[in-house]
């Protein structure tokens, strides 16, 4: 459904009517040519020439008030307006509000209800120039990722009419307890009011729970107290909602009548743990950005929420961490109906201020009032990653967040606040749970990874302040609420009418590398000449996809490892513009994997390691097993294993509580000479009472069995030469040696080269001066100033650490291209997790485009197929050659690890020719 084509009918609600003022409405951003605009959605959504546009913009449409309303109260309401609206009618102020997340109303004087009327909105959308907006510069109002992702203006939710009595219900707050049944509802009317209020509470079948009338004496607000009896709880797969229908009367007469939806359900975090409904609740998050394809904040459709959310729960997610926005609330609708967590966060700002601070938390009041009745909200965060704040440096601001971390306590103790959702550098001050983000590219970064988790599930001081000011009680469960690696999307599944989307020209800000910019992917994977590593831009496509699952796979493993870590946040659910790292793409169309991740994602997880990820063929393996059981027990069960689908076999499984970690004892698995030269699928499965509960896979590299080397080497590196003598190489004088094997180049080796010499360079050490492969560089002075090396053999080593070939967000994609030599290599084209023990540290850059056919076996790109470099290549050097690699194939006692045996094989054998 496009933009331009949403509507919504009138609906009625006993004494109340209302008239939808969506549709096409007339619009002029100050200093453009007038036009025409559907409502809602930003201008931004709508204009290509206005996509970064902010200023002040005017929105008007004439409308005709129903006869049948006339003598009754009309107002205007707005869903959201982004940022400051200044509304009239006929050329009558109504008022203003400043705030782009939440809704407001006005009320239309009655002696303009008759006749067409014209409404008119002026918008202002500010810069960050606080001198064009002196008022609320950007920089100082709750804006979220408009400063990531574009601005955002204008009229963005639903405008509607309503008509109503001048008495009536202006909100009801409910608190429903669980335990007891009792109902607690604060309704507050528009003025003070003499006659009758009824409540009634519907169960989900709409039969009367509960019923209480209350007699109004000239009062405002009143508290009421009702009590259901056999109460249903809200929960994940059975999410049970009642309804709250406040009437009020005079005379006998109802004049006005308002509905809300609530749950019983309770949320608590104690003894390092979650509980849901008092029950065991392991966290398996998604951060969603709730940004969609054409509206960017406007959701297209209500069918497309419920979509999104069925597909979140068959990814095996309970909770969803909407990421430094308000949405749109039918997004809280959807997760209320369909059993989903949500965990929500205040928009940030840039700069904090007090004017700013006071926005912040105004917002999150307003939050409050809105969607506090949603029983799938449980979490609150007030700052994510410092980002508005210097939490670092100030001690004020500091102390700011601990009072607004008690002040959102105070105003709702029933969910759990999160003072700053933390990252390298900062920290929390006090908080309800102990989170902290990180990234790690897999396999390149596994171990990395694994260490850090390992550091985090032992609760380190480093997650908290360190200046003297932490509250930190110790028992706040502990939660890895962003991690994430990218997979890309298929380009044509996001074209509109054969189109690129207008963000594929984004990205090239995000880093210096524009490693983010999607513009030209299939191009550049042609220019590179990947069509020679992968069959085709398709088949790349889904093997970035499983490679994201593979690696989201290991990390999720490691962290159900640690029976301390209770929960984690994968970012994210959907790609935003060119950040591909969702679990779906902008368009939610599902990933390669999408029928899948539930074996990982979900309470009772199998977690299979072995210390090598290839094995050679013939021999026996053994495999670690522990099984975690996020929020449900395990009763005896029995857990089986097959190689390929050949039943391998099988052990009982005693009883394991929830929230826990089960070791099994390690067993063995044979591998065996026919399976060399593949990759095979280790399954592993429990059954309880006949019934699946769980299942997971172990790929395995099998390596065929080396044969005597046929070639002679020589090193003049000790440590090189005995190494290549454990592998079974005859090491011999060098001008005797089919190839040379050096870690560094001297000018001898070049003369050498020259005339016809062939060399191995293992560059997996420190890079030398000027980054190549010299160890002899001489100082040559430049006019200009500083030395300049000759870059022999057009060669540069680069360290990946603090490059974008780290992948520490934007994922790296490395490979091996299976051909010539290398041929024999089991899987690929992209590494696995066998590669771990040998993962480059350093790339090899100093070739074009047109290289990567014949020169480059091995290497890295980023992200949207950019930056490619080398990690094993080659140069002729006069009648010579070399093959230079950064895989670090020495790491462990020759042949221990089959992967770097063969590569070195392999690379032996192509720099010999």
């Amino acid at each position: 459904m496009t933009i331009a084509s949403r509507r919504f009918a009138d609906t009625r609600s006993g004494p109340r009517a209302r008239l939808s003022l969506d549709g096409t409405w007339d619009f002029q951003l100050e200093g453009r040519t007038p036009t025409t605009i559907a409502v809602p959605a930003p201008w931004q959504a709508h204009f290509p020439v206005l996509r970064a546009a902010a200023g002040v913009a005017t929105y008007s449409r004439a409308f005709t008030v129903p006869q049948e309303w006339l003598g009754r109260q009309v107002i205007v309401h707005f869903g959201a307006v982004n940022y400051f609206a200044e509304v009239s009618v006929n050329g009558r102020a109504l008022g203003s509000h400043e705030g782009g997340y939440l809704p407001f109303e006005f009320v239309i004087p009655f002696d303009l209800l008759t006749g067409e009327l014209r409404l008119d909105v002026k918008v202002t959308l500010p810069s960050a120039d606080a001198r064009a907006f002196p008022d609320f510069p950007f920089d100082e109002i709750p804006h979220g990722k408009q400063s990531w992702y574009g601005m955002l203006g204008g009229i963005w939710q639903s405008v509607w009419l309503e008509c109503r009595s001048e008495a009536h219900i202006t909100h009801q707050a409910i608190r429903a307890d669980l335990a007891t049944g009792d109902v607690a509802i604060d309704v507050e009317l528009a003025a003070a009011f003499t006659g009758a209020l009824k409540i009634t509470i519907l169960d989900r079948k709409g039969a009367v729970a509960a019923s209480s009338e209350f007699a109004l004496n000239d009062k405002a607000r009143i508290s009421a107290a009702l009590k259901v009896a056999d109460v249903e709880a809200w929960s994940l797969d059975d999410p049970a909602l009642y309804r709250a229908v406040a009437e009020l009367s005079e005379g006998g007469n109802v004049i006005d009548a308002a509905e809300e939806n609530f749950g019983f359900r309770t949320f608590e975090a104690r003894d390092g743990k979650f509980f849901l409904n008092g029950h065991p609740f392991y966290m398996r998050g998604a951060l969603d950005q709730d940004y969609y394809p054409e509206g960017i904040y406007t959701p297209p459709s209500l069918e497309f929420l419920e979509d999104q959310a069925r597909k979140s729960k068959e990814l095996g997610l309970n909770l969803l961490r909407c990421h430094i926005k308000a949405p749109d609330p039918r997004y809280y609708d959807v997760a209320d109906r369909f059993g989903l967590l949500v965990w929500t966060e205040i928009p940030n700002i840039q700069t904090f201020t007090e004017k700013s601070a006071k926005r912040l938390l105004d917002t999150m009041e307003g939050i409050l009032r809105r969607d506090g009745n949603h029983p799938s909200i449980v979490i609150w965060t007030i700052i994510n990653e410092d980002w508005g704040t210097r939490l670092v440096e100030s001690a004020d601001q500091r102390a700011w967040l601990e009072g607004a971390y008690h002040w959102l306590k105070r105003m709702d103790p029933t969910r759990l606040v999160v003072d700053n959702s933390a990252c390298i550098p900062n920290f929390h001050v006090v908080s309800d749970i102990d989170d902290y983000h990180y990234y790690a590219s897999v396999p390149e970064m596994a171990r990395e990874w694994t260490d850090w988790v390992s550091a985090f599930a032992a609760r380190p001081a480093w997650s908290y302040s360190p200046n003297g000011d932490a509250r930190r009680r110790g028992d706040e469960p502990l939660v890895v609420s962003e991690f994430g690696v990218w997979g890309l999307p298929h380009p044509d599944k996001l074209k509109q009418d054969g189109k690129e989307p207008f963000w594929f020209i984004n990205g090239l800000e995000w880093d210096s590398d524009g490693a983010t910019y999607p513009h030209g992917v299939e191009q550049r994977f042609r220019t590179y000449q990947f069509d020679k590593v992968f069959p085709s831009f398709g088949s790349f496509i889904e093997d970035t996809q499983w490679h994201q699952f593979n690696a989201l796979k290991f990390e999720i493993e490691e962290m159900r490892r640690h029976a301390s870590i209770q929960g984690y946040v994968i970012t994210e659910l959907t790609d935003l513009h060119w950040e591909a790292n969702g679990l779906m793409d902008m368009q939610r169309n599902t990933r390669a994997y999408h029928n899948r991740f539930h074996e990982i994602n979900t309470d009772v997880v199998i977690i299979p390691r072995m210390q090598h990820y290839a094995v050679w063929a013939g021999d026996t393996a053994s495999v670690e097993l522990e099984i975690s059981t996020g929020g449900k027990a395990i009763h005896a069960a029995e857990l089986s294993w097959s190689i390929d689908g050949t039943d391998a076999g099988k052990m009982a499984i005693p009883a394991i509580s929830a929230t826990s970690v089960h070791h099994l004892p390690a067993i063995s698995l044979p591998f065996t000479a026919t399976m060399a030269g593949g990759q095979v699928s280790v399954q592993f499965t429990i059954t309880a009472s006949g019934k699946e509960i769980a299942r997971n896979s172990l790929d395995v590299s099998v390596y065929g069995s080396r044969s005597e080397p046929a070639l002679s080497v020589f090193s003049a590196e000790p440590e090189i030469a005995h190494y290549l003598a454990a592998l079974g190489y005859a090491v011999v004088e060098a001008g005797k040696a089919d190839v040379r094997v050096a870690s560094s180049l001297s000018q001898a080796d070049i003369d050498a080269m020259e005339h016809g010499a062939h060399f191995v360079s293992l560059a997996d050490v420190p890079p030398l001066p000027f980054g190549n492969l010299r160890n002899d560089q001489p100082n040559w002075n430049y006019p200009a100033g500083g030395d300049r090396g000759q870059s022999m053999p057009q060669m540069r080593v680069t360290e990946r650490n603090g490059t974008i070939w780290k992948g520490n967000w934007v994922t790296g994609f490395s490979w091996v291209k299976r051909s010539g030599k290398f041929e024999r290599l089991p899987g690929g084209p992209l590494t696995d997790l066998s590669f771990v023990g040998v993962n480059p540290n350093r790339v090899i850059t100093g070739f074009r485009p047109i290289h990567f056919d014949g020169l480059v076996h091995a290497g890295t790109m980023v992200g949207w197929i950019h930056k490619p470099c080398a990690t094993i290549a080659e140069r002729k050097v006069g009648a010579g050659r070399i093959v230079a690699t950064t895989f670090g194939l020495m790491r462990e006692a020759a042949g221990v690890d089959p992967v770097a045996a063969t590569l070195l094989d392999c690379i032996i054998e192509t720099a010999a020719g």
